[in-house]
């Protein structure tokens, strides 16, 4: 089985999971804003999570393709950089990656797109489509 979101990575934003980080990256972008304004189910859902993770990992390993642009890179370079653009610029959109840049991410905007689009976007790329 292919391995495109790591465990680990889970975990880590698992500790901002009260904000839906983790369940943006393992692919479930309506939970991550459930969590998000609830504070991950008024913290009752984030503890829950934690036992949660491997499950959503396996799930995320199944349903998207490996390919040239690493997840786990590509997530990273969002949630730290995001409003700057540096994971287009990585995944090849360099256009959308200079807007970003001078636009704080189309103003915030654009960001919270790409927490709920990221992995079909990198799926995408990956599979040449």
């Amino acid at each position: 089985m292919q391995n495109t979101h790591s465990t680990a990575i889970g975990y880590v934003l698992w500790i901002f999971g009260f904000l839906g980080a983790h369940r943006f990256y393992f692919g479930k972008p309506v939970s991550g804003t459930i969590w998000f304004f609830t504070l991950g189910l008024l913290g009752i859902g984030w503890l829950i999570d934690l036992f949660l993770i491997p499950s959503m990992d396996r799930q995320a390993d199944a349903r998207f393709v490996q390919g040239p642009v690493d997840y786990n890179v590509t997530w990273i370079l969002l949630t730290f950089l995001g409003l700057f653009g540096v994971h287009r610029f990585y995944m090849g959109k360099i256009l959308t990656g200079l807007l970003y840049l001078v636009t704080g991410g189309i103003f915030g905007i654009g960001y919270i797109y790409d927490l709920w689009t990221l992995n079909q976007q990198i799926t995408l790329i990956n599979t040449g489509a």
